[in-house]
């Protein structure tokens, strides 16, 4: 018994020992722990920081994309996706009633009401809606919100928004997410050019929080603020690109040509105010991106054909060996060792006429004649150079190519003077000819205006108007022009499709051949047409370039017919918008208008409906504020008139309306215009008579009466069908 009772004692007190090691232990350990601040090799503040610290990315924006006049072409815009919370355990802030929730939401998003409910009956903690439920509008979102659904939310982000659709695309370009620095980068035109200038840097918020993500109370926070891209300012003008881009799709969709290839510039400047192309493709859907991926206007070389012939004409006229009334005899140019150069099948053979003819009825042998024996082969090509037909222009967007002069043998070159054998883009035929507009002083074509910094208000890139050369003299330009000028007046000129009513055009056609894989492309459409032309003759304000290659055409239409269709509404247009005056409009049918800004609503549109215009008021006020066309402008009997007053705006009817009638609603009332379609207006967004404020954005749809009346046409037939179902249904 005594053995037993020593044995507990010693345990006892074996276990007191320890422990009491254990315990001073642990009080050493939390000493030296109060002491440190370390446990582990690890700063204890360090570690409990990082656990409640948490961040938040302060979204910055890329920058925007602007035309001339400041009009968007490319933002970044709050897109917002909706969810709902399912799961109890965030009471309250989860879908206590899927019905309800379900039958408001269908109001505000295109999903049914029965879809909606069955994702919010889910057995999920979250759920979003799928399409219906991304890149919605700020105005949905807070409709949304109005309704005060338990378990709703959003999540934000920027979304690149490209307001004008198909709008100049391979110009412009696209962003995409890269894959190794899942960052928006810039892939195709402007948008890849100056990604870096373009590119926003994201902010930070540092704060403490819960696990939850809410700041704990007394938390600092620390902020390292967002920094916005730049904004960059291009030539492109929205108006003049329109027409251009509206003109585009009608030949598109008539002729299905292979390519169009245009291009509006300013010749005192070298600036580009429209450049488009098909294919093309929309930047937000990339729809069309994979029929081409390259800007057509500077990344393609191709034989010109005869507008070549404007610039060996203004080199043979600068070097004195251009006499208009000498004559030469059509039908081919015999080179020794090889076949004739032959003129086109349109021309007659074997007749006297003079040098001038030649030009306006676009003679290969009459060029060659000059260019080979009186102006000389070397002189030939010195000009080339001159006029910068061997090199790039070096205007801003990636990927510019140049193509390849053809001059080692003699037949060769003798072809490079009608624009056979070498090869050019479209963009150098722009820079040579604004020397032919520009009194002899070539300049260089440019897109970029400015780029600016919002983030400090200043101005960090400017384009001024660069000089590329001076080929020709004053004198000669202007005899040029006159040459030129006769292409579309003279009884046998080619040009003559391009005559515009008001205006004189200067000008040359071209009809080329391209390489195929059974050699040069033959007959019909198997051309690449083209046209370059200036206006006003005098002083042009404006050089317009177009190439279509390989058109479908019908019996009796001509390669100059779908050329024309998109030059001569382009250059009308563009003429009008620039209140460039028309040399000749008869007086009875037209006249300026005045400036009716601050008179009474009342008297105005009285006088303008004496003087046979169609007048339009947007809003109710008394007083005239704005008018479109503005004071000055040439107008025609009949155009139509836009009084803004003051007080709200309110929408008009449109239907029925022309675009450049849209245009004049749209710039007086200072909307964000977004075109669909071509033709007349169909539809638009606004319903008639609703205020409407300026930034909104204001979207038509264009048709063609052909397409109403076949549609009408298709619905009455339709009818007509499902009509004799019923019968026969009846009859059985």
């Amino acid at each position: 018994m005594q053995t037993k009772q020593k044995n507990m004692k010693l345990g006892a007190a074996f276990l007191f020992v320890v422990f009491g090691l254990l315990f001073f232990a642990l009080v050493a350990r939390f000493f030296y722990i109060e002491v440190t601040g370390q446990a582990g090799g690890e700063v204890l503040a360090a570690k409990i920081e990082k656990k409640y610290e948490k961040q938040r990315v302060l979204e910055a924006k890329r920058g925007s994309i602007l035309d001339t006049n400041g009009e968007v072409i490319a933002e970044d815009t709050a897109s917002y996706t909706l969810f709902a919370v399912l799961d109890e355990k965030m009471k309250p802030n989860y879908v206590v009633d899927p019905k309800r929730t379900a039958k408001e939401l269908a109001k505000a998003i295109d999903m049914d009401e029965s879809d909606i409910y069955a994702l919010l009956t889910k057995d999920k903690k979250q759920v979003e809606f799928g399409n219906a439920g991304k890149d919605i509008s700020y105005d949905v979102k807070s409709k949304i919100e109005k309704m005060k659904l338990p378990g709703i939310g959003f999540t934000r982000e920027n979304k690149r928004f490209y307001p004008n659709g198909v709008f100049a695309s391979h110009l412009i370009g696209y962003i995409e997410k890269d894959e190794k620095s899942n960052e928006m980068i810039g892939k195709m035109g402007i948008e890849k050019f100056l990604n870096k200038e373009l590119k926003e840097t994201d902010g930070k918020l540092t704060f403490d929080g819960d696990r939850w993500g809410f700041s704990l109370p007394n938390s600092k926070e620390n902020v390292k603020a967002p920094k916005d891209g730049a904004d960059v300012t291009l030539t492109i003008d929205k108006k003049i690109q329109t027409f251009l881009e509206d003109s585009m799709s009608k030949v598109q969709e008539k002729y299905d040509p292979e390519q169009i290839i245009a291009i509006v510039s300013n010749p005192k400047t070298g600036e580009i105010l429209a450049m488009g192309q098909r294919p093309t493709f929309h930047p937000k859907t990339k729809k069309g991106l994979t029929d081409t991926w390259r800007n057509l206007a500077i990344e393609e070389s191709y034989e010109p054909g005869s507008t070549m012939k404007i610039f060996t004409l203004a080199a043979a006229v600068e070097e004195g060996v251009f006499n208009p009334n000498e004559t030469f005899v059509s039908g081919n140019y015999k080179i020794k060792g090889t076949k004739p150069i032959n003129d086109h099948s349109g021309m007659p053979f074997g007749e006297n006429m003079t040098f001038l003819e030649g030009i306006q009825r676009s003679s290969n042998v009459g060029v060659v004649t000059f260019a080979m024996d009186r102006l000389g082969e070397e002189k030939l090509r010195d000009y080339i150079t001159k006029f910068g037909l061997d090199r790039i222009t070096g205007i801003d967007l990636p990927f510019e190519k140049t193509g390849t002069i053809q001059y080692k043998y003699k037949r060769d070159k003798a072809m490079t003077s009608v624009g056979q054998a070498s090869s050019m883009t479209a963009i150098q035929q722009i820079q040579a000819a604004s020397a032919i507009a520009n009194n002899g002083k070539m300049m260089k074509p440019y897109v970029i205006k400015e780029v600016t910094d919002p983030n400090k208000g200043e101005t960090i890139q400017k384009t001024n108007p660069t000089m590329a050369g001076q080929p020709i003299s004053a004198e000669t330009a202007k005899k040029v022009r006159e040459y030129l000028g006769t292409v579309l007046t003279a009884e046998h000129g080619t040009g003559k499709k391009y005559q515009i009513e008001g205006y004189e055009v200067a000008g040359k056609t071209g009809t080329a051949q391209f390489s195929t894989s059974d050699g040069l492309s033959r007959g019909g459409g198997n051309y690449i047409f083209s046209f370059l032309g200036m206006a006003p003759l005098d002083d042009p304000e404006l050089v317009v370039y177009v190439a279509v290659k390989k058109p479908k055409l019908e019996v009796g239409e001509a390669g100059s017919d779908p050329v024309s269709e998109i030059f001569n509404p382009v250059m009308k247009s563009s003429l009008q918008y620039l209140n460039i005056e028309p040399a000749n409009i008869p007086n009875q049918t037209s006249e300026k208008i005045s400036d009716y800004t601050d008179q009474p609503v009342k008297s105005t549109v009285e006088n303008l409906q004496k003087s046979g215009y169609e007048v339009v008021t947007i809003g109710k006020g008394a007083t005239v504020i704005d008018q479109a066309p503005k004071a000055g402008t040439i107008l025609l009997e009949g155009e139509k008139v836009i009084i803004r007053t003051d007080g709200d705006m309110f929408a008009p009817d449109l239907t029925g309306w022309s675009l450049r009638d849209v245009m004049k609603v749209a710039n007086i009332a200072k909307l964000k215009l977004n075109v669909a379609g071509n033709g007349y207006v169909e539809s638009q967004n606004f319903k008639v008579g609703a205020v409407i404020k300026e930034a909104d954005y204001f979207i038509v749809n264009l048709k063609k009466p052909g397409d109403k009346v076949q549609e009408e046409i298709e619905d009455k037939v339709q009818e007509e069908i499902e009509d004799k179902d019923q019968e026969d249904e009846v009859v059985n």
